[in-house]
C-alpha cells in the first residue's frame, strides 16, 4: 500500500501513530492499515495500542456525554442573540448530533418565540386598524 498522506505515516511520531489507531472513524482505512503496520515495525507493544484505543473510546464517550447535556445558556442569548435565535428557528437535527438537551430547550424556545412574534404582529396590526 502507498503512503500518499501528508505527513507521510511513516515520519508521523509513535503518539500520533497510536492516534490514528485509536481513532478509526476519524481516519481513513487506510491511514489505519499504515498506522498499524508501522507500529508493528517500530515494536511498539500490543498493550500500547490497547490503551490508546480505550483512551479514544474514552474521549468519544465524554464528547457524547458533553453534547448531551450542553444547553443554551443566557450567554448565547446576549453574546450571540442572531445566532442563537436563528438556531433555535431553523435547525432540526440538534438531537440527531446529540445535543438532547439543546433540543429539548429548542422545543420550548421555538414555541414561545412564534407565540411572541405572532402577539407582537397581532398587536401592531390591531394598532394600524
Amino acid at each position: 500500500m502507498i503512503d500518499n498522506f501528508k505527513p507521510p505515516i511513516k515520519s508521523r511520531t509513535t503518539e500520533e501513530l497510536l492516534n490514528i489507531v485509536g481513532s478509526p472513524k476519524k481516519w481513513n482505512r487506510d491511514a489505519v492499515y499504515l498506522a498499524k503496520h508501522e507500529l508493528a515495525n517500530r515494536n511498539v507493544d500490543t498493550s500500547e495500542i490497547e490503551n490508546a484505543i480505550k483512551a479514544a473510546e474514552k474521549e468519544e464517550a465524554e464528547e457524547i456525554l458533553r453534547k448531551a447535556n450542553k444547553s443554551y445558556q443566557i450567554s448565547d442569548f446576549v453574546l450571540t442573540p442572531k445566532s442563537t435565535l436563528l438556531e433555535l428557528l431553523f435547525t432540526w437535527e440538534l438531537k440527531k448530533d446529540g445535543y438532547i438537551l439543546k433540543a429539548k430547550q429548542q422545543k420550548t424556545f421555538r414555541i414561545t418565540l412564534i407565540i411572541v412574534i405572532l402577539f407582537v404582529y397581532l398587536i401592531k396590526f390591531i394598532q394600524e386598524s
